[in-house]
């Protein structure tokens, strides 16, 4: 008999955690409805004291979501596990998911607390907990880096308490996989009670082995949880890919004899939107979700899967959702059929009149771009989004002059303030005099880290996606913009940026 492998999806938390990937209420609803489909079991909807934007995201997402257990991460004190509670009050099944550092240099260096301190707080949290949920999650933050016998007294007093999963967490991603597998099995093995809890692995993918060593985790060290996030997104170098953990464990069900709720079919649609939203391209050689993971060049390799196509596809395009992209709609499409395909989409305007501005931009895109699919209908909403979202920068037209032997101009004009300002300037190129006709009016004084386009279909005709990640005094952000036209969509992308940078929310980014 197969055991069952648990899915713990933490993009809209651990994966929110990369600089520039933060979301809005409205975008981390969207991921979590398409994470429902994918038929995740656990949701780490985010961290309920990180900021007042974090516990209303939590809030909604608890009250929408009705297959998945829906959890919020908190630090080991009564405040931040109170508000964790309350953000999760709606949800049908939730879960409290508590952490603190256990490692000595963690302990020594951020907490200043001594090894007893720590343990008795770890107690406290899981007691505290428990007077909200059955389901309580407890991990020892660097647990990789953390001594074994001073492991084994904190995780044995939590299960006493009352903890229901726990999870060891590789935080830095300093783990091996047979180390970390051995070391998860020793644990497991010398803590007495250590089977009345579920054992969860959390990997850091800084050296690359991520998904190994949460494999290893499962295989050799016997835990039946795996955490991930959608496309490995993630701090620093991100976090086990759930699309890589999930095909492994399906392709190989020879070996690793688990059994998954996953719908896969849902993977690739989830890959796109967590992009899309976050401004961060999949690359093209990534497993699983890159464009190139079932693309042939070799021409032994052709020839193989022309004969037969598992001589080189050791899973079906298909199977993982690549069949999604498919012609939707067009320019005589009414705005029912435009409703409906947003329904389908998991997309919830909150007016009519929300639809009805959408459905106005849909008409004027089917204009200019014959083939509407799926990932134009999602850049479209999330652009109409960021217009009604009361921010200060709004893209309203553009002008540009491009020609051999001459520096490139432009003209752009955009709202601020309820009033239109028209600015013009050159650059080395297209978009540099764009950035440059903006800034002539805006003196940002922001630093571009990083320009990219990707297409977001296939053909001429596809919309531009263009990411613009701004860094000033400390903090990054990346604005996205979406357009036929590049150019055009690389103001909005800029102006995207801006206005995030102008937004002075903070939040507290916590590890595990």
């Amino acid at each position: 008999m197969a055991d069952k492998l648990i899915i713990f999806d933490t993009t809209l938390r651990d994966g929110e955690q990369s600089p520039g990937a933060s979301m809005t209420k409205d975008e981390k609803l969207r991921i979590a409805k398409q994470l429902e489909r994918l038929k995740v079991d656990v949701i780490e909807a985010g961290f309920a004291a990180a900021s007042p934007g974090d516990f209303e995201s939590i809030k909604a997402i608890s009250a929408t979501i009705k297959d998945s257990i829906i959890c919020s991460l908190s630090r080991a004190n009564d405040r931040d596990i109170s508000r964790a509670a309350e953000a999760l009050a709606a949800a049908q099944r939730k879960r409290i998911h508590t952490f603190i550092a256990t490692s000595p240099l963690h302990m020594e260096k951020k907490l200043r607390m001594s090894p007893d301190q720590v343990l008795e707080q770890a107690i406290q949290a899981v007691r505290f907990a428990r007077n909200f949920t059955d389901d309580v999650e407890f991990s020892p933050e660097d647990g990789s880096r953390s001594e074994m016998d001073f492991l084994c007294r904190v995780i044995e007093a939590v299960i006493k308490e009352g903890a229901t999963t726990i999870n060891f967490a590789d935080t830095v991603g300093y783990g091996v996989p047979e180390l970390y597998g051995n070391m998860l099995k020793t644990l497991r093995e010398r803590i007495p009670n250590s089977d009345k809890a579920i054992w969860s692995v959390h990997c850091h993918n800084d050296l690359g082995m991520a998904v190994a060593n949460s494999l290893a985790g499962v295989m050799i060290g016997g835990a039946r949880q795996v955490e991930c996030t959608i496309n490995g997104l993630g701090e620093r170098a991100g976090n086990t890919a759930l699309e890589e953990i999930v095909m492994a464990v399906r392709t190989r069900k020879d070996y690793f004899n688990l059994d998954l709720g996953i719908d896969t079919t849902q993977i690739v649609p989830a890959s796109k939107l967590v992009s899309q939203i976050t401004g961060f391209a999949v690359q093209p050689n990534k497993a699983v979700v890159g464009a190139n993971a079932f693309a042939h060049a070799s021409g032994i390799h052709q020839d193989g899967i022309l004969k037969a196509r598992d001589t080189y596809e050791i899973m079906r395009a298909e199977d993982v959702g690549w069949s999604a992209n498919k012609i939707v709609l067009g320019k005589l499409s009414g705005r029912n059929a435009f409703k409906q395909r947003l329904e389908e989409l998991g997309i919830a305007l909150e007016s009519e009149a929300e639809v009805n501005a959408a459905f106005a931009r849909f008409k004027e895109l089917a204009d200019r771009k014959s083939d509407i699919f799926d990932e134009d209908i999602l850049a479209l909403v999330s652009d109409e989004e960021q217009a009604n979202d009361k921010e200060a920068y709004h893209f309203v037209s553009l002008a540009q002059h491009s020609e051999t032997g001459e520096s490139p101009k432009a003209k752009v004009v955009f709202a601020f303030a309820g009033k239109e300002v028209t600015c013009e300037a050159k650059g080395n190129g297209p978009v540099d005099a764009i950035v440059n006709a903006i800034e002539s009016e805006v003196n940002s004084g922001a630093e571009l880290l990083l320009f990219s386009v990707n297409a977001i279909t296939t053909g001429t005709q596809s919309q531009g996606e263009v990411t613009m990640r701004l860094q000033k005094a400390g903090r990054i952000v990346n604005g996205v913009g979406a357009d036929p036209d590049i150019v055009v969509a690389s103001a909005k992308a800029y102006l995207s940026a801006l206005n995030k940078l102008e937004s002075k929310s903070e939040k507290l980014n916590p590890q595990v």
